[in-house]
């Protein structure tokens, strides 16, 4: 065993020809250095990340779960993309404080609004585990024995590292469990909204420009992290102070121009560079096309309620967002694999892999297994997906669910407390229910609907199947259920004993529930499902620890988990077809280019047209008197670097991550530099919004601006 960490920690650590496709791990980053200043970068690896004084992965967060913000003042200030704060500013909002459709701007500290829930993750320093992981671990262990292991090694390494200190720990895998590396966090719990500029400029374009150039989105949030009087984490409290971070990011006015250094710092979610050719192919030509026709339906549904009233508009928007961010990337990233015949690129690959394994006993099976694999893993993957996309799409159907649990719950500990959440989460879900109920009903029978053509459902299993009966039957079983009563339910619920079980059981909403889980997600294919992913994350391992042998010289990067990363390249248009070239940066002129009072989502706020009929973009303009929205980089980002900072050549903040090309969406399975760019809000269109929309100058003042 250490003979095979040794070599492949040696294999880590050459540095190969690196083009602008990469996730680095800052730790390493050392090695990426001189590609870097080459490209243009000024500042030293040093300087990114340090474990000797303060530096700027100090100024970078992990942002609630899923995205990433940075410190831009010495008082916590922090700022992400609008979209990442969208929840929080959903749940602050009200008819009568209407944050979403008016934003808001805290002018004191007394102003910002707490955001129970909401963390901020900081990390403090990263470590290579992968010996004290492994140690106990051997070739002849199955998965499941080999993941206890590793699962009994980690809670030991954790607590030996944290034990007697405020900090939290975790372990991830890297190269499919080659290699571990443990990062050690600040987790702080108290942090407050502090602006957020109105829907009509975070989100101006809405899900019609979402993942597509050109961009002219505002899309940022500002937030502020607080602590206690030690300057550590604490949950909320009126006493709490503003956070003091190490080291924050000096903001750019400077701007970019085509062909400038530039460099992400952030939280990629997941990516799966190494998938095989069956991975490839199951998500462009199965499971995408499938996800894409059920949350058509939804979106159709939502947007329609939407577009009647405010009240709907409100109660919908965040939920629509969710949404339609994987339904409109899934489409590019079907379209990209196909446009680039990914799946037979792949196979191209995996014939010179096998070639080079053949007599290699360690690898020689492992891409005949993955085929394998892949093709019970198929069939099981096509039925997960019409559980997840249309099963529970519905909002009684998500419910029956919870009912569903509560019937087979035993532990009267367990059961009290689940009584008391569904009573509290019903309590909420009836306020608007009569205008609920009406799209709520009839996404529930179009999607059973759906699924049923295609041959799923349980109930029903027959592409011929007679739409209008089964909208009948779909209709009486939403109507004649007590997920549908409030009077019912309540009285359900407020004097529920175990025996009211069966009653939950007869429920019809219930009862199609289990049936279509049943047919869907049988115990046989629960357990195969597990064997078989087992098995291929087994297959994973060996495959990319083969690939490394086989070509030594070519060692990149690891797979996106949600952990600190670099990703750099330079400021780029493309050509996404013939006869059709986007430049690299967009302006407030094509803001009103794209005005349509009649549609929502292109709505130009008063303000804003105020400022610009008046040219008052003062220090924000670019040298042609321009006032910059947007600009595209060949910097390689995903999921979860939202509302990462984009820096300079000098490490100061020229913008906030929050997009990709639509063309080049497929980069987390196959990356392309004609096609892949990421989509970056423009610094000083965000100061701009700040100071001269909103006249939060307050704000302003906290910065550290160069000129």
């Amino acid at each position: 065993m250490k003979k095979v960490i040794i070599t492949l920690l040696a294999a880590l650590l050459w540095l190969p020809s690196i083009a602008d496709e990469g996730m680095w791990i800052p730790m390493l980053l050392k090695r990426n250095e001189a590609d870097m200043q080459q490209k243009g970068m000024k500042i030293s690896a040093e300087d990114i990340y340090s474990i000797n004084k303060a530096c700027l992965k100090d100024a970078i967060v992990l942002f609630g779960s899923g995205c990433t913000g940075e410190f831009v003042s010495d008082k916590g200030l922090l700022f992400t993309n609008h979209h990442c704060g969208y929840s929080y500013i959903a749940r602050n909002s009200t008819l009568e404080h209407n944050y979403l459709a008016n934003g808001f701007w805290a002018k004191s500290l007394e102003e910002e609004i707490p955001c129970p829930g909401l963390t901020a993750t900081r990390l403090v320093r990263m470590e290579d585990v992968t010996k004290q992981v492994l140690d106990g671990v051997t070739n002849d262990m199955n998965e499941v024995k080999r993941n206890e292991k590793i699962a009994d090694n980690i809670e030991k390494i954790t607590k030996k590292n944290t034990e007697g200190t405020h900090y939290k720990a975790i372990i991830k895998p890297f190269y499919y469990g080659n290699q571990y590396f443990m990062y050690v966090n600040e987790v702080f719990t108290d942090v407050r909204m502090v602006g957020t500029p109105p829907s009509n400029i975070g989100k101006f374009g809405g899900d019609t420009d979402n993942w597509m150039w050109p961009r002219h989105t505002g899309d940022f949030s500002v937030f502020r992290v607080y602590a206690g009087a030690d300057n550590k984490p604490a949950d909320y409290s009126a006493d709490n102070k503003p956070y003091k971070p190490l080291q924050h990011l000096n903001v750019s006015l400077k701007g970019v121009e085509e062909n400038d250094f530039t460099f992400v710092f952030g939280y990629p979610g997941t990516t799966n560079r190494y998938a095989t050719s069956q991975a490839v192919d199951l998500a462009a030509n199965v499971t995408n096309p499938i996800r894409i026709a059920l949350r058509t339906i939804r979106l159709n549904h939502y947007n329609n309620a939407m577009n009647k009233d405010a009240a709907q508009r409100l109660k919908y928007s965040s939920r629509v967002a969710s949404i339609a961010n994987g339904w409109k990337k899934w489409q590019g990233e079907s379209l990209g694999i196909n446009r680039l015949n990914g799946v037979e690129k792949k196979q191209a690959f995996e014939r010179k892999f096998q070639q080079w394994a053949n007599d290699k006993p360690m690898y020689k099976d492992v891409l005949p297994a993955m085929e394998k694999n892949y093709a019970i893993l198929r069939n099981i993957e096509l039925k997960n997906t019409y559980f997840s996309e249309a099963v529970v799409a519905s909002d009684i159907m998500t419910r029956a669910t919870q009912l569903y649990k509560l019937a087979i719950t035993e532990n009267n500990a367990t059961i009290e407390k689940t009584v008391k959440d569904l009573i509290k989460s019903n309590e909420n879900y009836f306020k608007d229910f009569d205008k609920h109920t009406i799209v709520d009903r009839a996404i529930f029978i179009e999607t059973f609907c759906n699924m049923c053509q295609a041959g799923f459902g349980g109930f029903v299993a027959n592409k011929d199947v007679d739409v209008a009966k089964m909208e009948e039957m779909l209709g009486k079983i939403y109507d004649n259920s007590i997920l549908t009563s409030e009077k019912d339910i309540m009285k359900l619920l407020k004097n529920y004993k175990a025996k009211d079980s069966k009653k939950i059981l007869k429920d019809p909403a219930v009862a199609l529930y289990l049936s279509a889980a049943n047919n869907l997600l049988s115990a046989d294919d629960r357990k195969q499902y597990t064997e078989v992913k087992n098995e291929i994350n087994r297959l994973y391992r060996l495959y990319v620890k083969g690939m490394m042998e086989m070509d030594a010289n070519n060692v990149s990067f690891p797979d996106a988990n949600l952990t600190l990363r670099v990703a750099y390249g330079h400021v780029e248009g493309f050509k996404p077809k013939d006869g059709v070239y986007y430049k690299a940066y967009t302006t407030l002129d094509g803001i009103m280019e794209k005005e349509n009072p009649d549609i929502y989502d292109y709505v130009v706020e008063p303000r804003l047209k105020e400022l610009y009929n008046t040219k008052d973009y003062g220090q924000y303009a670019n040298t042609k008197g321009e006032l910059p929205v947007a600009f595209i980089a060949t910097n390689h980002t995903t999921g979860g670097n939202s509302g990462s900072p984009v820096l300079n050549a000098n490490g100061e903040l020229i913008g906030l991550n929050f997009d990709r090309c639509w063309e080049g969406t497929m980069s987390d399975l196959l990356f392309d530099p004609n096609y892949c760019r990421n989509i970056t809000l423009d610094i000083r269109y965000c100061l701009f919004i700040i100071d001269k929309y909103a006249g939060a100058k307050n704000l302003i003042d906290e910065l550290t601006i160069k000129r």
